[in-house]
């Protein structure tokens, strides 16, 4: 990364700052906000100086891009606190004080939460896609062969969609988190006094007296193996060793909206039977409630309330789906 562009970064970062304590309400919050602004003057005035040492012509002054704009008129608006994951990505840091209260328990169960949630509602959207699916189809034209046909390929593409999807996603939200982390290491090499200033002022903020969090932050940074992870879990609010992976979030997306989608394929899988529908109907329904009692895990409500939600969820999908179907049925046939 070139000097001017590590320069327009930190300039970038002031600005936002000025902007985000304008916003804040919280005395301590604003400090902080008023205080880092501050750091990144200085740490601007440092890449500042390289520059002139490179021999290279000086930026001015700093004039913000659109984006920067952007931002800076959402932060006036809905405050620093419903833009920390926007601002985050901008490589502003302190936005984990949004979040102290829950930090450790984010770091440690975030992960594995987010994993079995994620298999909770592919199963569940598997369910729903390939039942209204087969619905609409055997509403139009109720033919063993052609239910089986669909219910394959609708349970292919929403399977290789869903892993695409979230591969994709799970790719670049790696690539971002890796791109902030590397800044932080390379930040952390060449001013590790100025990161340390900047750590201590985020423990003040979280009730620690100045002389502790200056001697906190100073011990920290002091320790090549703990600083960047300390560094990029308080500035940024990421866990490096928990950045995600591309791959088993496509695998596990896949398997799980198979797993669901082929669950109302089942009785046509065994023969053409007069009965099929209704037994696919039964079966969805069944795991349709057995799902919404696990997301109750999630979202702390009652059980069985949850159970029956996904399934009136799920029957006005599929009816939805099936008149649809009869109706395009009658027309075409």
């Amino acid at each position: 990364m070139s000097f001017k562009k590590n320069w327009k970064e930190e300039k970038r970062s002031a600005h936002l700052y000025i902007i985000m304590a304008n916003a804040e309400k919280h005395p301590l919050r604003k400090k902080l906000f008023e205080n880092l602004a501050l750091a990144a003057e200085d740490q601007a005035k440092i890449w500042e100086r390289k520059i002139k040492e490179s021999n290279s012509p000086c930026p001015k002054n700093y004039h913000p891009n659109f984006r920067t704009r952007l931002v800076g008129w959402l932060v006036t608006q809905a405050g620093p606190e419903r833009l920390r994951y926007i601002l985050s990505a901008m490589k502003v840091r302190g936005m984990s004080v949004f979040s102290a209260t829950h930090h450790e328990h984010r770091h440690t169960g975030l992960t594995s939460a987010n994993n079995l949630r994620a298999a909770v509602f592919g199963i569940n959207d598997g369910l729903i896609s390939n039942m209204s699916l087969i619905l609409g189809i055997t509403g139009a034209q109720p033919n063993h062969s052609i239910i089986i046909l669909a219910g394959v390929a609708g349970l292919l593409a929403g399977a290789c969609s869903m892993g695409s999807g979230e591969y994709i996603s799970v790719k670049s939200q790696r690539e971002l988190y890796e791109h902030q982390i590397a800044l932080e290491r390379s930040e952390l090499e060449l001013y590790p006094e100025e990161e340390a200033e900047e750590l201590a002022l985020i423990y003040q903020t979280r009730g620690l007296a100045k002389e502790e969090a200056e001697r906190l932050a100073k011990l920290l940074i002091s320790n090549p193996e703990t600083a960047l992870d300390t560094l990029a879990r308080e500035e940024l609010g990421l866990n490096p060793e928990e950045l995600g992976s591309p791959i088993g979030a496509m695998v596990s997306s896949f398997l799980a909206f198979s797993l669901g989608a082929v669950i109302p394929m089942l009785p046509y899988f065994l023969g053409d039977y007069h009965y099929n529908l209704i037994t696919s109907i039964i079966l969805t329904a069944i795991f349709l409630f057995i799902i919404g009692t696990v997301t109750s895990l999630f979202t702390n409500r009652n059980a069985i309330w949850s159970g029956c939600r996904m399934l009136i969820i799920g029957a006005i999908a599929g009816s939805i789906t099936y008149m649809i179907g009869r109706i395009l049925g009658i027309t075409l046939y």
